[in-house]
């Protein structure tokens, strides 16, 4: 071949590699809703409450990618989404890890549901989700034409979640999810990016693996039946550990019952539930105080004290 003829081959290569190297990137995701499929936030419009408060526990990561961000990556997800349906109070992880700490029941998702309603009624909460990474994996494939090189990256996981009713101990729901994240990364003379491991990967693919539990997961917990308690009173005054910010309003009326005793089932050790306390009286709500509290006056009962249970009328 000619010199002249050198040149005109070089010089298609370089304005060939600087076309693709131009559009270098291409990104395609997989296992995330599709265009009929609306936002969570979409999903529960003009929800007034009351807010169901929730624990969320850091997933417990059996794969062997990513030790403990894993499982705190997909608890994060998870929380975002539930916020995002406006339907619940999430108690923060800080408060939650303390007292997970302070009382050795564990903090990585790894407990059981008895545990997991102890956790859940010293913090508050009417349900406490737990759950799993059980695999997680990336792979990268790709082509070597020299000049050329296109590399696919892949990242697929499995979660797996678990909603435990804290008045009783008992696994409300359990649900799976599959998710899948994919990016293609071109390079042509060396120009164009890198295809090094990229933990957005990992996120996206968590993210779409949570979607697909996210709506029965929302259900479930709605289904968990509301209630507070009473926390501190002062003459005809009581103070109940939820207000405006759980969507209680002024003037409802809610129900005072005393806490019966724990039945448990006598062959696997589990509280089943609470035989029904008598009801004490009614109180209706006058006002709010604090980060999430209200006041409340009595209309009816008496001998209510701190720890009873209160209920809105059905």
């Amino acid at each position: 071949m000619t010199n002249s003829g050198v040149v005109k081959v070089l010089g298609a290569v370089i304005l060939t590699g600087s076309v693709i190297a131009g559009c270098a990137t291409t990104y395609r995701e997989t296992g995330v809703p599709g265009p009929a499929q609306q936002p969570v936030e979409g999903r529960i419009q003009n929800y007034t409450g009351p807010k169901k408060r929730v624990c969320i526990v850091d997933f417990e990561n059996k794969s062997e990618y990513g030790q403990g961000r894993l499982g705190r990556s997909a608890s994060d997800i998870l929380a975002t989404e539930l916020f995002k349906s406006g339907a619940f109070i999430l108690v923060e992880r800080s408060k939650m890890q303390q007292l997970l700490h302070e009382q050795a029941l564990g903090q990585s998702g790894a407990i059981d549901p008895a545990t997991a309603a102890k956790a859940g009624q010293l913090l508050g909460c009417g349900a406490i989700v737990t759950g799993s990474i059980s695999q997680f994996g990336v792979k990268v494939i790709g082509t070597d034409y020299g000049v050329y090189k296109q590399k696919e990256q892949k990242a697929d996981c499995t979660v797996d979640v678990r909603v435990v009713d804290t008045s009783t101990g008992q696994v409300l729901f359990a649900d799976s999810g599959k998710g899948e994240y994919e990016r293609k990364v071109t390079q042509v003379l060396g120009m164009g990016q890198y295809a090094g491991y990229d933990e957005t990967l990992g996120q996206e693919a968590l993210r779409a693996a949570v979607t697909k539990f996210i709506d029965n997961l929302i259900q479930q917990l709605q289904s968990v039946a509301w209630s507070g308690r009473i926390a501190g009173i002062q003459g005809n005054r009581v103070y109940i550990n939820a207000g405006q910010k759980t969507g209680l309003r002024v003037g409802d009326e809610l129900i005072v019952t005393e806490l019966g005793e724990e039945i448990k089932d006598p062959q696997t050790g589990l509280v089943i539930g609470r035989a029904p306390g008598p009801v004490l009286g009614r109180l209706r709500i006058i006002g709010f105080f604090g980060d999430d509290g209200s006041v409340a006056t009595v209309e009816a009962g008496s001998g209510f004290k701190i720890g009873d249970q209160v209920t809105l009328p059905q």
